[in-house]
């Protein structure tokens, strides 16, 4: 799992009104890690400010400097995410330039099951899903989060097919994106069952290919 930008930070923190030192982002960085393991491990319901001020080791009013509510730290928690991941979507661009388009796609949808089977990313996914139904940034940010990835595989797509017109490759888009993050069902564990993951990854890279290539 990658660690929490600088760049994230400053969009979490950008709607303070109070100067935020560079000292302040470190406080900042700590909060948002500690936020992060307790949604991961307690869930929505785990998260109180109370909780994340003690395990950061600072008083409720300090944390609430920076994050006056649960409802603000769990904003700027779902904006790092987001973040992140598209910060993975960028580097993975600027790697394959020059690249064939047919390895450009593959990479960026390993990417994505990557994500889905780290088992940090699967539980705040998991958590993002089921407040998406009640909470209306979770839901906006869930939203947002889909649009990048179908845009993302809107553009690959185009480059394997240029014959498939702009409808049909969102569609596609859709299907593969929806196709993707439905195995998070299944819990795939790279690391305690990686033949299993190879097998399902190579079968995957099969479908995922035919559906964005033929017409």
């Amino acid at each position: 799992m990658a660690l929490i930008s600088d760049s994230s930070i400053d969009n979490a923190l950008r709607n303070k009104a109070s100067t935020t030192t560079e000292k302040g982002f470190g406080r900042a960085l700590e909060i948002l890690l500690v936020a992060r393991r307790l949604l991961v491990s307690d869930g929505y319901a785990g998260l109180s400010m109370r909780r994340v001020a003690v395990e950061a080791g600072m008083s409720l009013s300090n944390l609430q400097h920076y994050y006056s509510s649960k409802e603000q730290l769990l904003e700027a928690l779902l904006l790092t995410t987001m973040d992140e991941f598209q910060a993975k979507m960028d580097r993975i661009a600027v790697a394959m330039a020059g690249r064939p388009q047919v390895e450009r796609f593959l990479t960026t949808v390993d990417m994505f099951l990557d994500e889905i089977t780290d088992p940090v990313m699967h539980a705040i996914f998991f958590e993002i899903w089921a407040l998406a139904s009640r909470h209306p940034f979770a839901s906006d940010l869930m939203g947002r989060m889909m649009g990048r990835e179908r845009k993302a595989v809107y553009g690959l797509i185009h480059g394997l097919n240029p014959a498939i017109d702009d409808e049909l490759c969102m569609e596609r888009a859709v299907l593969i994106v929806a196709q993707i993050q439905g195995l998070m069902l299944f819990r795939l564990d790279r690391h305690a069952r990686p033949e299993q993951y190879e097998t399902v990854r190579a079968s995957l890279h099969k479908v995922i290919l035919s559906l964005a290539t033929v017409l």
